[in-house]
């Protein structure tokens, strides 16, 4: 009997058709033009999971509003560093999205992005105070030279009229506000991606194939073994790169590698849902990324936010996320997912990780197990006229937190994305969630340093790269005239009002 194996090869194989992967292939291409790339995607469309559109925020995480970025310290005091270079990298994926607006590779901005102001929102004294603090700490600083802050009535009804909707004007309030906020579905931005990718000569997508197994070669190349879950049939991949960026499957996976660097990490899986806005005169009255303080004990992912989008056209309303607990790594996955993913290498850092983050468990446990009115009760702290009426229950997307090794600690949980990449620049993996898409372009640009060391280098691909990122190489935090210059032209480029 023939072997009716299909075999091919490649440079570069992307496991997962996600916002990385595309990010990942559109820029390896128009550095290399010639090389040739292959997508596996288990699913039947690209961004089903993480990047769809009611599976994230789609806030264009930019640290203007997420207060988990700018955490309180002992003595009161906000570092901004991390909300600097978080914001520092939003900017790099503007300007390559402008890039690929100008140059007629992905279609009009208005399919992907919009302006919607970003403004974080908190009551009582003790908040007001914090906010006052980080607000100092931040708009001093020419990437947030923009931030408004007010604790005045009118000026906060002015800003979020629904919000302040029902409220007494002696409450402790306040909030800070962003202009040059935006709302992005990266849903459609990575499906346009692809869309521009497939057309492009050496690139093949295929949909409904899974990989089963990964080999490294004694030349360091890769064996990849895929199945045609529609067909059965079984494809062998042979290719020089291995990208995994698969969201929550990228640690199976990442396991079944077997290398040295996968050694000790572990995931944790964290559900969500949304309360989703079902009147259109509600919907119409908010104009904004409003986001409050996270409860003890909650993951970043499960920041409460009262959040406007745009998605296909149609402006909606999201409030949550509400956190939960599930065994599935991904939307789509199989509740096996989690015992399956605990090996003797990971088990003393996942114990160690859940010993040290019981508040947390807690935390998941009181969520799972909330009522509509417990919900409803939340979505009033920020919506006090809500009406139960007016709201439905979403599910959102699932992510997967980073747990791995720590010598003190024998195991943490991580809370930002993390790239894992061999010691031969042969394989990258993609681990965590939050900031994430947002951030993909910077993650990959770092990525391809790490494990395109020689090419890199290069006069040709540094050239390529300042065409498509006119900041490669520099940060904009301490050039405030690059800064107005950059922020200007991906504005107009991008269709936004700011």
């Amino acid at each position: 009997m023939p072997d009716e194996t299909i075999r091919s090869n490649s440079d570069v194989v992307l496991i997962g058709a996600g916002i990385m992967s595309a990010t990942l292939g559109v820029i390896l291409k128009e550095l290399q033009p010639d090389i040739k790339i292959e997508i596996y995607e288990r699913l039947d469309v690209a961004a089903a999971e993480s990047s769809d559109a009611w599976n994230n925020a789609g806030t264009g995480h930019s640290a203007f509003c997420e207060l988990n970025y700018t955490p309180e310290k002992a003595d009161g005091s906000v570092d901004p560093k991390k909300a600097i270079s978080i914001a520092e990298s939003f900017e790099i994926s503007r300007q390559f999205w402008s890039y690929l607006v100008q140059q007629n590779k992905v279609p009009s901005p208005d399919n992907f992005i919009k302006s919607v102001p970003h403004m974080s929102f908190v009551w009582g004294e003790k908040n007001v105070e914090y906010l006052k603090t980080r607000f100092e700490a931040l708009q001093s600083n020419p990437i947030f030279s923009q931030m408004l802050f007010s604790t005045d009535f009118d000026q906060l009804k002015n800003w979020m009229p629904l919000v302040m909707e029902g409220r007494e004007n002696n409450e402790k309030l306040a909030a800070t506000y962003m202009p040059i906020g935006t709302d992005v579905n990266f849903g459609a931005l990575t499906r346009s991606m692809f869309n521009y990718l497939e057309k492009l000569d050496g690139v093949s997508l295929y949909f409904n194939h899974e990989v089963k197994k990964l080999k490294q070669r004694e030349d360091k190349s890769w064996r990849i073994k895929i199945t045609d879950v529609e067909t059965g049939k079984i494809r062998k991949a042979y290719t020089k790169f291995v990208f995994i960026g698969a969201g929550g499957g990228s640690l199976p996976l990442l396991e079944k590698a077997n290398v040295p660097e996968g050694n000790g990490y572990g995931g944790f899986p964290v559900s969500g849902q949304w309360l989703k806005c079902t009147n259109p005169e509600v919907i119409a009255k908010h104009q904004a990324k409003v986001y409050g303080k996270a409860s003890v004990g909650a993951p970043p992912m499960s920041v409460p936010h009262i959040d406007t989008r745009v998605i296909d056209g149609e402006k909606a309303l999201l409030f949550g996320p509400f956190a939960g607990f599930s065994t599935r790594f991904l939307k789509n996955g199989s509740y096996l997912d989690l015992p399956l993913s605990i090996k003797s290498n990971n088990l003393i850092p996942m114990l160690a990780a859940g010993f040290h983050n019981i508040p947390l468990t807690k935390y998941l446990i009181e969520q799972v197990r909330q009522s509509p009115k417990d919900r409803m009760k939340a979505l009033r702290e920020y919506l006090p006229t809500a009406r139960s009426k007016d709201w439905t229950l979403e599910k959102a997307g699932q992510r997967v937190q980073v747990i791995k090794k720590d010598e003190k600690e024998g195991g943490v949980l991580e809370f930002g994305t993390e790239v894992i990449n061999t010691h031969d620049g042969t394989m990258a993996v993609l681990l965590g969630a939050s900031p994430g898409a947002s951030t993909a372009v910077a993650i990959m640009i770092d990525l391809i340093s790490r494990c395109f060391t020689n090419q890199i280098k290069t006069p040709e691909w540094e050239e390529k790269m300042k065409k498509m990122i006119p900041s490669y190489g520099q940060t904009l935090n301490d050039k405030p005239e690059l800064l107005k210059e950059l922020r200007k032209h991906t504005s107009e480029v991008l269709k936004l009002n700011n």
